[in-house]
């Protein structure tokens, strides 16, 4: 990234080692990892003295993304940001508001090449990876903007998680750090498209995530027309690295599937992946959920949603064979939440100005 040291991504102990090689004592480390994780930069540490602020601002880097567009939904309250990085790259956070507390969907690197054909977040391919600091920016950033605390992270935004594998877990740990933002594990979800020596090493790491399985079809042909991914790694392979997963965590897997009008959404492809989920996990003791999601409509896909009431027939087949399925509900559908949409936007004008 730089030369200068990017703080943010540093855990304490990491933080003490780099305070004592430059003459100050460790108790450093807590003090300005709990300051910074509220969003104040280096100059805000008054507590420092004027001489190592000056250390720190010619040493670290900034990697704090600032708000450069927020859409807010007139609906339900949900906040659509486009952030801005320090190298100039775009990427997009959602909070939403629940019941059980704010959430904030993240993304996890700049563009994707994972070529999912419903999403807008892999137009134009994978730029590069987040670091943690970016990962952990964006709760940061949308928290000192909204004024309220953010008690649950989903990883769904643009970007393969497992394709950025070492930063993800580093960000895990940050985040989950009781002198930080002190956000639970269990409190985070994280979405694959299916990278199964990810999800191998994710349970290797064993920290006690929910992990999403983004499935989208009950049989190869389909999945591999619509996720390039299948071509590497068939349904087979992935849900018995599923079904390793439950095995060595324990923890519950939900599978995503996204309702794409006359191409996945039949009462029988349904049937299909009912049969195919108790067939792969039968045996296992592992609890099957899936979450329905209407695809969002993007122009240069030209994919179509269905209507509310298919995708509740779709449910209530997969209930029917025994498989437990809810609709996910909408949130932001005036403000384009859809993943990838804003950013889109925002490299179109950046293309049409230049």
């Amino acid at each position: 990234m730089t030369e200068k040291i990017d703080l943010y991504s540093m855990l304490p102990e990491e933080l003490e080692k780099y305070f004592i090689s430059i003459g100050e004592p460790k108790f450093r480390a807590k003090q300005v990892f709990s300051r910074l994780a509220t969003g104040d930069g280096v100059s805000d540490i008054t507590s420092l003295s004027k001489s190592l602020r000056e250390r720190l601002l010619a040493e670290t880097v900034d990697t704090l993304p600032t708000v450069e567009e927020k859409l807010v939904s007139k609906i339900d309250g949900t906040v659509k940001y486009l952030f801005r990085l320090h190298d100039g790259s775009c990427i997009e956070s959602v909070f939403m508001k629940y019941k059980h507390g704010n959430t904030l969907c993240i993304s996890s690197q700049v563009g994707c090449y994972m070529g999912c054909k419903f999403c807008a977040s892999t137009i134009g391919g994978k730029v590069r990876d987040l670091y943690p600091s970016e990962l952990l920016g964006q709760i940061i950033a949308a928290q000192k903007d909204s004024g309220e605390r953010i008690s649950n992270i989903v990883m769904m935004g643009i970007g393969e998680p497992l394709d950025n594998f070492d930063n993800v877990i580093k960000f895990l740990r940050l985040v989950n750090h009781p002198d930080g933002l002190n956000i639970g594990y269990r409190h985070i979800s994280l979405s694959t498209c299916g990278v199964v020596p990810g999800i191998y090493k994710l349970a290797e790491v064993d920290i006690p995530i929910t992990l999403s399985i983004s499935l989208h079809a009950s049989n190869d042909e389909k999945r591999t027309e619509i996720m390039p991914v299948n071509k590497k790694w068939k349904i087979a392979e992935l849900l018995s690295a599923c079904v390793d997963y439950y095995k060595v965590t324990g923890r519950r897997i939900s599978f995503e599937y996204t309702l794409i009008s006359g191409k996945n959404d039949t009462e029988s492809d349904a049937r299909e992946l009912a049969s195919l989920l108790k067939n792969a996990f039968k045996g296992s003791g592992a609890p099957i959920h899936v979450n329905l999601i209407r695809v969002n409509e993007v122009k240069e896909t030209g994919f179509k949603k269905g209507t509310a009431e298919s995708a509740n027939n779709f449910a209530k087949v997969l209930e029917k064979q025994g498989v437990v399925a809810t609709v996910r509900r909408r949130l932001g559908a005036d403000v384009n939440a859809a993943c990838g949409q804003l950013r889109r936007s925002a490299m179109k004008s950046q293309s049409e100005q230049s």
